[in-house]
């Protein structure tokens, strides 16, 4: 393929017989089917009105063609054929060389056509020729050739003969080669163009394989060279990258270039590269890069930055170019939303002197909200809160919840928005949800003790350690009675924050001390005996009772723990009546057999409570018991009190009931044994009868009704209550 700027569009053709004319973007704006392989050089020579693309398709038949003006080009293939226009405006054709093989390449300049096929050719003012060696061509001005070919590097002028050698030829037609400057070079050339005293040289690379010692394609190079009497100095050199340039060979590439914008067009069978000679501008972005910001042309730089849009990622680092200068601020940050790069400028706004409206921070944090909530956290925690409407950036964040309520990221954003807005409770709630490590700094930071009072839960959840720390330096904010309160329903947590207390002063809780043996006992039963020993605010008789709470394991290992730790008999018969367990009981006889303070101790107090037969019968002889005529006696007593209270109650109870059957006129006595059931039958007209006294009821006749009542015919007594005993 090859190419040919134009100041308006770029003309490319392919190998597959097409034309294609393309914006100076390198969109395809109009095409053109041609008969055979077209490559177009200098096809315009840099009027605007130039020949009419749609003529192309008359002039694009022949396999190789040049246009120099409207009136005259050449075509190449196997012949140079020049066509001009005649006065009828048909074209003449001429034929200015053939018979050296295919023309390759042609090159037009002023009154000169250079041509290249197995010798290059010049021909003056459309006469005659001369030749060179084959090669790539262009012209660097109008008497200058330069020549490529293979891997050298030949530099021709035309000069004027002198008048005795004119004769009939015209005044420049010798080609000669400049004087020792000839120079080579470590690579192919497959394209030359002119940059002012220097050489643009496209060059074909090939190296080779460290591990395979085999030669390979390599990218192809653009260099800058100066030419010198021999040699040539490198001033530049950059590798290309243009897809397949594996399988490409030295004349698959070509260069074209424009002379009035210094654009150079690298032509591979797939891509088209272009490059430019560096300006004003790219010496600017070196500068910014650099952070080198003393610049002396500050309005160059500021056209720069507000027309060269396409440099965004670098300009806006130089912040000294816009200075304090608000509405042009605001101007940029326009610009950019217009090219959808607002978040690139975010980094770089002023944040003071100069600020700007709040709606541009606003519309920045808002393309973060939609698309990066990470870096939308970031702007809120680096920008001060009054360069933005608060509430209105807190009821976007709050929209997004709805749709994403456990997102972290927007709910710390969420907090952190609250806070500045010294809505600290909701700060405060969203921090504990998350379980920030921030919570109580920012506790401390505000002063929100009062906010916590009833979260002291969640803050003992989240860090006890810290919580109670926090807690106890501040006891004249939040009192140890309102923090024990609050953990009522959590003793873990009480027993936490009372142990560290006890640490701090034995002496602050002390009215929680006889709650504290229980939690140490249920929670930290190692530091038990170290509190009871610390402690001077327990009393001993509640110190025992504590340990015998059953929660420490069951309530055998409690009772045997009073007995052999604490040796109170008393304890223990009363831990035995709490429990109201006869394993209980048993256990405890089966302890105090062989003690006899303990024996003692169980006959004067079990009497009401198990059978004393149980534990004299397990006496042995001969063991001195202390008190033992006194415990028996006690018994005795408690025994006779027994039965007259059994007698009492039963004469109660007869002369309360006790009454004659009304059927037979029967007394209706209770039987001696109050064990023994017995049945009696009462009205609700509270006639009374024996149960075997009424006739049965039948099948006929299942209701029972008072005999006295029925007879009398009132109503009253048609109900019955059976009693049973």
């Amino acid at each position: 393929a090859s190419l040919h700027d134009h100041n308006k569009f770029l003309a490319l053709g392919t190998h597959y017989g097409k034309v294609y004319l393309l914006d100076v973007q390198g969109n395809i704006t109009q095409k053109f089917d041609v008969v055979t392989f077209v490559c177009l050089f200098n096809l315009f020579s840099g009027s605007d009105d130039m020949l009419a693309p749609s003529s192309l398709q008359i002039i694009a038949v022949h396999p190789h063609f040049v246009r120099s003006s409207c009136k005259q080009f050449v075509t190449g293939g196997k012949k140079l054929l020049l066509f001009e226009r005649s006065w009828m405006s048909r074209w003449k054709s001429s034929v200015l060389h053939e018979g050296e093989g295919n023309i390759r390449s042609v090159k037009w300049r002023g009154h000169l056509i250079a041509w290249a096929n197995n010798m290059v050719k010049v021909h003056l003012h459309l006469s005659k020729a001369c030749s060179a060696p084959e090669g790539c061509l262009c012209w660097k001005d109008n008497v200058t050739l330069i020549i490529g070919w293979g891997t050298s590097v030949k530099i021709c002028s035309v000069k004027e003969r002198h008048a005795s050698e004119m004769r009939d030829l015209p005044s420049r037609y010798s080609v000669d080669i400049i004087s020792m400057s000839q120079f080579e070079t470590e690579f192919y050339i497959s394209g030359l163009a002119p940059l002012c005293d220097q050489l643009v040289v496209l060059s074909y690379v090939k190296e080779v394989s460290e591990k395979t010692e085999r030669e390979y394609c390599a990218r192809p190079r653009l260099d800058i060279i100066q030419p010198l009497s021999e040699t040539c100095e490198e001033i530049s050199s950059d590798a290309l990258t243009v897809r397949g340039f594996q399988e490409n060979e030295c004349r698959d590439y070509h260069l074209e270039y424009s002379e009035g914008e210094s654009l150079f067009y690298i032509v591979s069978p797939r891509d088209v590269v272009v490059a430019k000679e560096r300006d004003q501008d790219d010496h600017i972005d070196w500068l910014l890069e650099k952070k080198k910001y003393e610049i002396s042309n500050i309005k160059r730089i500021k056209a720069f930055f507000v027309i060269n849009l396409s440099c965004w990622s670098t300009r806006i680092k130089c912040q000294k170019i816009l200075g304090k200068n608000a509405a042009l601020w605001e101007y940029e940050v326009y610009k950019f939303k217009e090219i959808g790069q607002l978040k690139a400028i975010s980094p770089y706004l002023p944040r003071g002197d100069p600020v700007l409206k709040p709606l541009i921070y606003e519309m920045i944090l808002h393309e973060f909200l939609e698309s990066d909530y990470e870096g939308f956290a970031t702007l809120i925690r680096e920008w001060p809160g009054d360069l933005y409407n608060n509430s209105v950036i807190v009821q976007a964040v709050r929209d997004h919840l709805k749709k994403d309520s456990q997102n972290r990221t927007l709910l710390k954003t969420l907090a952190e928005l609250y806070t500045y807005d010294k809505n600290y409770g909701n700060a405060l709630e969203i921090y504990l949800t998350l379980r920030h490590k921030d919570v109580f700094q920012l506790i401390h930071k505000h002063n929100l003790f009062s906010s916590i009072k009833d979260k002291i839960v969640l803050l003992m959840d989240f860090d006890s350690e810290k919580a109670v720390d926090m807690l106890l330096d501040n006891e004249d904010k939040i009192s140890i009675k309102k923090v024990v309160e609050e953990l009522e329903d959590r003793p873990e947590l009480q027993h936490v924050y009372l142990h560290k207390l006890f640490k701090r002063d034995h002496h602050k809780g002390q009215r929680y001390h006889e709650k504290q043996i229980s939690l140490y006992a249920e929670f930290d039963r190692p530091n038990l005996l170290p509190f009871l020993r610390d402690s001077i605010h327990c009393p001993l008789e509640k110190v025992k009772l504590s340990l015998l709470i059953s929660r420490m394991g069951n309530s055998r290992s409690a009772l045997k723990m009073i007995m052999e730790e604490l040796h109170d008999v008393d304890k223990a018969i009363e831990f035995a009546k709490e429990q109201d367990d006869a394993e209980l009981w048993e256990d405890l006889i089966l302890y105090s057999i062989d003690k006899p303070p303990f024996i003692t101790g169980l006959l004067n107090n079990i009497g009401t409570h198990v059978d004393p037969i149980l534990l004299i019968h397990r006496i042995k002889e001969g063991m001195e018991i202390p008190n033992l005529r006194d415990s028996l006696v006690k018994i005795l007593q408690d025994y006779n009190l027994q039965i007259l209270l059994r007698e009492g109650c039963k004469k109660i109870l007869v002369n309360h009931i006790g009454t004659a059957c009304l059927l037979f006129f029967l007394p209706c006595p209770l039987p001696l044994d109050a064990a023994k059931p017995f049945s009696m039958v009462v009205f609700h007209c509270r006639h009374m009868f024996h149960k075997e006294c009424l006739p049965v009821p039948s099948m006929t006749s299942p209701a029972q009704f008072c005999n006295i009542c029925s007879a009398k015919h009132r109503g009253p007594g048609s109900a019955i209550l059976e009693m049973k005993k």
